[in-house]
């Protein structure tokens, strides 16, 4: 019998050594690209889901904080509401759980402006401390030819004066010559106000951490509390402003405020000048030491006047806790055990520098 050809022969060892060495090399591969892409379906939709909760939170504070202390632009007294009383205040106000007004919060903000609207107007009588009935000028910008100036049930609206007093009420229900309001001063009444205080169509937003709860959620101030986004685990609003103390609000001769004595002589007390320039970092506490203008629920601190930028800082985890490890560089630890399950908290930073809050504090 002919013997077998070469290549007929089985494998060697050695050949069957390398064969099987390349196929476990091509397995783990395989195996490896299969764990990545399962930990990038798992993370990737969370990690969108985080950032566009980052996105969501920006826009809904950035864009209050850019209208802050838009003041009325129409009839006698016109400008920004710093020039009367403070447009930004870092506490919670309001009708509901409202912070005492000798607070300064690093987790809360309260933004006030008035939107575009030609409901705005003057007081046609005094408004007493506590009334509930308001009644307005028709001014020649007014929407309607009515006695209330356009304003309707629902309307949030805000009187002030030139001496630092301002409350905010909704109009409860409209009468022939006057509109039927309720305060949001829930400890005590509004302010009275005489002819001529301002009455405009405005806005109130409180936004502010629940830390039990892990939310960033907004205030209107009278009823509406809800929550803007989830899984937040830490907000903080620093302040920066005029380095020099407030020369507003400065009401008329012969009355006086918390800054100015009847004969418009300054009545001191307030903080010396700050270093930094063009703007300077103001401490909270800076805004708890008076003097104090305003009344009641409403009253605040005049350093409050000098704030010209708002920075900050949002920082939220992903929801899942088993994509959240367990060392300190997360908020709340989570279950993770394994480094490519895992997305770090994620933080943004922003500042805001409000265009009715910048320039000089003289009007």
């Amino acid at each position: 019998m002919r013997s077998s050809p070469q290549t007929d022969r089985g494998f060697s060892l050695v050949e069957l050594c390398i064969s099987l060495g390349l196929m476990l090399t091509l397995v783990a591969a395989v195996a490896s690209l299969a764990v990545t892409n399962s930990s990038l379906s798992r993370t990737t939709p969370e990690n969108a889901d985080l950032q566009q909760r980052a996105r969501a939170a920006t826009e809904a504070i950035s864009s209050d904080l850019r209208m802050a202390g838009a003041g009325v632009y129409l009839g006698p007294a016109t400008g920004p509401l710093r020039a009367s009383f403070a447009p930004v205040v870092p506490r919670r106000m309001g009708l509901r759980d409202a912070d005492d007004p000798t607070t300064a919060r690093s987790d809360a903000i309260t933004i006030l402006f008035v939107p575009q609207t030609m409901s705005q107007s003057t007081l046609l009588a005094p408004l007493p401390s506590g009334a509930t009935d308001v009644r307005v000028n028709t001014m020649p910008n007014c929407p309607t030819a009515s006695a209330l100036c356009g304003f309707a049930a629902g309307d949030s609206l805000v009187v002030f004066d030139q001496e630092g007093h301002f409350d905010f009420f909704t109009v409860l229900l409209t009468q022939p010559d006057a509109l039927r309001v309720r305060s949001w001063q829930s400890a005590h009444p509004s302010f009275g106000y005489g002819v001529g205080a301002v009455v405009a169509a405005a806005e109130w937003h409180t936004y502010y951490f629940d830390r039990p709860n892990r939310q960033l959620r907004h205030f209107d101030g009278y009823l509406t509390d809800t929550p803007v986004v989830d899984d937040v685990v830490g907000i903080t609003f620093q302040y920066f402003g005029d380095p020099q103390g407030p020369v507003m609000p400065k009401p008329p001769l012969g009355t006086p405020n918390c800054l100015y004595d009847a004969a418009g002589g300054r009545i001191g007390g307030e903080a010396p000048p700050l270093a930094g320039a063009p703007l300077a970092p103001l401490p909270l506490g800076l805004f708890t030491d008076g003097p104090w203008c305003g009344d009641g629920d409403n009253k605040f601190d005049a350093d409050l006047i000098r704030i010209r930028n708002v920075r900050v800082t949002l920082r939220l985890q992903v929801a899942n806790d088993m994509l959240r490890g367990t060392s300190p560089s997360f908020a709340v630890a989570g279950r993770s055990l394994s480094a490519a399950r895992r997305l770090p908290d994620y933080t943004v930073r922003f500042d805001v520098t409000p265009r009715n809050l910048i320039g000089s504090q003289q009007w």
